[in-house]
């Protein structure tokens, strides 16, 4: 239950940062990045587990540098997006975003599902209650970024951007 916790603290944080920003299609979009999270933060720990060895070896040293590639890129994109002229309200989160934070907020539960081996603690328990766990705080977190929408978009944006890189650096530490 603490792992679960931990890794969906991520989802949480990135999550509240896309509640500041959509202001259409909420149920959608909070829909579709909690399933994505959940399903990363579930996926992630079933190939650490059975990966443990060989993929630990080589993506764990280069685990925070990839983390904090991700989502610096994506809060330069959040951003810069806020200083540029709005046409239309944007109305859903896009394939590659939700790909994109799905995979920078789960790469911990990668390392967590070599742990999970390590430690011969059973995966399917494991890996449904950290799925779980992410989608509710998702969820939670995208919805609590909803409430605080009252500041204006363009600080909101820059805020959710501010948000991505404070995490990508907390990746690297």
């Amino acid at each position: 239950m603490f792992l679960s916790a931990a890794l969906g603290v991520d989802c949480l944080v990135v999550s509240f940062s896309q509640g500041l920003i959509f202001t259409s299609a909420r149920i959608k979009n909070s829909s579709m990045l909690a399933l994505t999270m959940g399903i990363f933060q579930a996926v992630m720990p079933c190939i650490g587990y059975y990966a443990a060895a060989s993929v630990s070896r080589y993506i764990e040293p280069f685990s925070k540098w990839i983390v904090f590639a991700i989502f610096t890129a994506l809060a330069i994109k959040f951003i810069y997006e806020a200083f540029q002229e709005k046409e239309e309200t944007v109305c859903c989160i896009g394939l590659k975003c939700l790909i994109g934070m799905g995979l920078a907020t789960s790469i911990d539960a990668l390392g967590a599902g070599v742990n999970l081996h390590l430690t011969k603690t059973p995966l399917v328990f494991s890996a449904l209650l950290i799925g779980l766990a992410s989608v509710v705080m998702s969820l939670s977190g995208f919805w609590l970024g909803n409430f605080f929408k009252k500041l204006p978009s363009k600080f909101l944006e820059i805020a959710g951007g501010l948000i991505l890189l404070i995490l990508g650096v907390k990746g690297l530490f």
